[in-house]
C-alpha cells in the first residue's frame, strides 16, 4: 500500500491546489475527487471559470473519507449518512420554529449542505464557511464535533440520537 503523499512544504496558509494537484497529492484520479463532490462529501472552492480549487483542509477531508472507505469499509452512502447526523441547527443556534420547517432537522440521507428546501438564511449562506462543514476537516475533528454535540444539553430527535450512537463506532 502506498504511503500518503505529504502536502508540499512550501504551502502557504490559504493556498489553493488545482484538482490535478489534489489528485496527485492524494494519489487518486481526478474523477474520484469529482465523485466525492457529487456525493456531497466535499465542497471545493470554485473560481469564476468554475475550476475547482482545494485547500489543505479539503485534502485532509478527502484523506479522512478515503480512510473510512478503504480501512474502515464504510460506504460513501454511510459517510453521507454520518455527515447528515451532524445537528446543524445546534451549531447555528436555529430557533425552534425554524427547525420544524428545516429538512436538515428530520433528514438523515444527506448532509445539510446538500439538502433543498432550506430556509432563506441557509440557502444564501456559503456552506464552505459554515462551522457545520469547516469543523469536520478530518476524522478526529468529525468525531469530536459529533461527540460534543451529543453531550450538549439540548436533546436530539430520537431518530438522530439512535443513528449517531450506531455510527460513532465506525469513525
Amino acid at each position: 500500500m502506498a504511503t500518503e503523499t505529504p502536502l508540499p512544504c512550501t504551502e502557504k496558509i490559504g493556498s489553493f491546489y488545482t484538482i490535478g494537484e489534489a489528485a496527485d497529492i492524494l494519489e487518486v484520479s481526478i474523477p474520484t475527487i469529482r465523485m466525492y463532490e457529487r456525493e456531497g462529501l466535499i465542497i471545493p472552492h470554485r473560481k469564476n471559470s468554475r475550476h475547482r480549487r482545494f485547500l489543505a483542509a479539503d485534502i485532509e477531508r478527502i484523506r479522512c473519507m478515503r480512510s473510512m472507505i478503504n480501512k474502515e469499509k464504510v460506504s460513501i452512502a454511510g459517510i453521507r449518512h454520518m455527515l447528515s447526523l451532524i445537528p446543524c441547527w445546534k451549531v447555528k443556534n436555529c430557533p425552534s420554529d425554524a427547525r420544524a420547517k428545516c429538512p436538515a432537522f428530520t433528514s438523515t440521507e444527506k448532509p445539510c449542505w446538500m439538502l433543498s428546501g432550506k430556509s432563506w438564511e441557509c440557502r444564501s449562506a456559503d456552506c464552505r464557511l459554515c462551522p457545520v462543514y469547516t469543523d469536520i476537516a478530518n476524522c478526529a475533528s468529525l468525531k469530536q464535533t459529533i461527540a460534543s454535540l451529543i453531550a450538549s444539553s439540548e436533546p436530539l430527535p430520537i431518530s438522530l440520537s439512535v443513528a449517531l450512537n450506531q455510527n460513532l463506532s465506525t469513525l
